[in-house]
């Protein structure tokens, strides 16, 4: 049940109201005057409030202003009742953060239509920020995750740039022998298959080095790289 808080410093007109309300299946909270109504207003945070304009002491201008300041009531849709029918007293209204204007004498119908109006605009307003709420929430949760992501894929390149030092050394070192093999004096059969040994170990390593690139293209998808084939010696 929406909770709507009136106040109005003339009785009958407040009682009126509440009774209309009441019948309307709102929650009608009266308050005499604006010291009560303020009071009323953070205590209860109701859904709507209707305020008389003209009260003794502290009048429906200060009540809305106080009500701005605060975090928890400045959202709360506020309609103002009064006599006044000048412009630049509705424009004074508006300029504080008034919702609505209803000028006296009005209505039930009226003040109906705009209790109605005011209340589905800020469910409106309302599901829209928990929509955005939700949104937020779920680009923070990606962002988390992402972050995860990367930390993980970091630590997978520091560990695959560590594998793929031990295949260069070996590539290295059998391209080394390779060159040197003319110098050992062997016979042509033997000096055939040792430098067979040597290119056999370099086609070993460079396809060890041509996996591990894949597994590094693999930690980055967004990124498309050539493919890759085994080495072939011939």
């Amino acid at each position: 049940m929406k909770k709507i808080l009136v106040i109005e410093d003339d009785e009958p007109i407040r009682m009126s109201i509440l009774e209309l309300l009441m019948i309307e299946q709102y929650q009608g909270i009266g308050a005499e005057d604006g010291y009560q109504g303020l009071e009323l207003a953070k205590e209860v945070q109701p859904d709507l409030i209707i305020c008389d304009i003209m009260m003794p002491g502290f009048d429906g201008y200060a009540v809305l202003n106080e009500l701005q300041q605060e975090s928890g009531t400045a959202n709360i849709p506020f309609i103002f009742l009064t006599a006044k029918t000048e412009r630049h007293d509705q424009r004074m209204g508006m300029e504080l953060g008034a919702d609505d204007y209803i000028t006296k004498p009005f209505t039930t119908t009226e003040l109906l239509e705009a209790v109605k109006t005011r209340l589905k605009k800020q469910q409106y307003y309302l599901s829209k920020y928990k929509q955005e709420q939700a949104y937020v929430q779920q680009l923070n949760d990606q962002v988390i995750a992402l972050e995860q992501v990367s930390h993980s894929k970091e630590k997978q390149l520091t560990q695959l740039s560590e594998d793929l030092r031990a295949p260069l050394s070996t590539i290295q070192m059998a391209v080394e022998l390779l060159s040197m093999a003319p110098s050992y004096q062997l016979n042509p059969v033997k000096l055939k298959e040792k430098q067979k040994r040597y290119l056999k170990i370099l086609q070993e390593e460079c396809n060890r080095e041509l996996e591990i690139l894949k597994q590094i293209s693999n930690t980055q998808p967004e990124q498309k790289s050539p493919e890759t084939k085994p080495m072939r010696w011939g």
